[in-house]
């Protein structure tokens, strides 16, 4: 219950990414906030391996989470000015840079004290340590310069944060101790969003009128998210956590690395973007909206290519664990790329009925193939 309760706030600080991205909807915009979406994923994912070697919520480890969550919960506060500078010392960016670094140092101090009587974790930690100290001295100048500077220096300590420890792990593996622990923590935080993700897209900062329009688009907002829940977890969840468990030894941590810490993080993302998507649509039935015809590109990129994004973040995720993947369903995740210039000169609510008629054409597909499978091989097991 505890890790649950952190990683309510982690979901928290994803859901001010929306109220970021929602401010003035733009490409460099939508760009930001995917490298703001990368860089709280990529600093939450280690605690998921700490709650895997270690009780989190005993002793010093629940006193020093504690620490790691109040970061969190700062860098969300701060997050909708992410790139706005002031003449206050502790401006929002640098602030949010140093809310990052305190959440990473807590999680090293954590991962040191658990290696003290594990040699094979300090040999791992060596390793890890030294990207992802290296990539808080961009973060921080980068706060300090603003503006260009700092999206290309955030880049960087993004680029030396994931691909130093992809490197790091590939020469001392991570332990896995437990695999129903580790997918369960990925699989509650992906519900997590979609329900938050939806929740801010319905009663974000703008107002939403209870009738007409904006109540038909919340409700096909609410269908779409359903399809994309049950996607994943009626047709998938608990068979990838099944086939992790069955990898034989080191190359395990290796799988579930791979396959939650890449494919899963991007799963995220795509429902976050979603959920743009559908805030967006809301905002342009409501009064507030300035330009009430077209859904326009910001929009659709989000609607259509966060589930595009979804859709073959959940193919890789299964290719990495099941190992299956059909042609149709290929055809099928890219299938929202082609629809975006469509849904663009849409009118909102037509753009997002598409999106959602899409998505229960895929869900309906995907039980088909359920049926197909269960009479050509009664004995076979049901993907789930």
């Amino acid at each position: 219950m505890f890790e649950i309760f952190f990683d309510l706030v982690f979901v928290f600080a994803l859901t001010r990414v929306i109220t970021f991205m929602a401010g003035s909807p733009g490409a460099l915009t939508l760009a930001q906030g995917l490298l703001l979406l990368l860089l709280l994923l990529y600093s939450w994912s280690p605690y998921i391996w700490v709650g895997n070697l270690v009780r989190a919520d005993v002793g010093p480890v629940r006193a020093a989470t504690l620490v790691a969550m109040a970061a969190i919960f700062v860098a969300a506060l701060v997050m909708p000015d992410a790139w706005q500078q002031s003449p206050e010392l502790f401006d929002a960016p640098l602030t949010l840079a140093l809310a990052y670094v305190v959440g990473r140092a807590v999680q090293l101090v954590i991962l040191f004290w658990a290696s003290a009587t594990n040699p094979a974790l300090r040999s791992t930690l060596r390793f890890f340590t030294v990207p992802v100290v290296l990539g808080w001295v961009p973060l921080i100048i980068g706060a300090l310069l603003g503006g260009a500077a700092q999206t290309a220096l955030w880049t960087v300590a993004f680029l030396l944060n994931i691909g130093g420890a992809r490197i790091a792990s590939a020469f001392r593996p991570w332990q896995l101790r437990s695999v129903d622990h580790f997918t369960e923590r990925y699989g509650l935080v992906l519900i997590i969003a979609l329900g938050e993700s939806l929740i801010s897209a319905g009663a974000g900062p703008r107002a939403m009128a209870p009738v007409g329009p904006a109540l038909l688009a919340a409700l096909l907002g609410l269908t779409s998210t359903v399809c994309l829940w049950w996607l994943y977890f009626d047709r998938l969840a608990s068979t990838a956590s099944e086939a992790v468990s069955s990898v034989p030894g080191e190359r395990r941590a290796s799988v579930a690395g791979d396959a939650y810490g890449l494919a899963h993080s991007t799963l995220i993302i795509g429902a976050i973007y979603v959920a743009l998507g559908i805030e967006e649509v809301i905002a342009h039935l409501t009064a507030e909206s300035a330009h009430p015809g077209r859904l326009g590109w910001e929009a659709a990129t989000a609607l259509y290519g966060g589930t595009a994004l979804y859709l073959l973040s959940r193919l890789v995720f299964r290719r990495l664990t099941v190992g299956t993947v059909v042609p149709t369903q290929v055809v099928a995740a890219l299938l929202p790329l082609p629809l975006l210039p469509i849904g663009r000169s849409l009118p909102p609510l037509a753009a997002l009925t598409v999106l959602t008629a899409f998505l229960i054409g895929v869900t309906w597909f995907e039980r088909r193939m359920d049926r197909r499978d269960e009479r050509s091989d009664p004995a076979r097991p049901r993907l789930r």
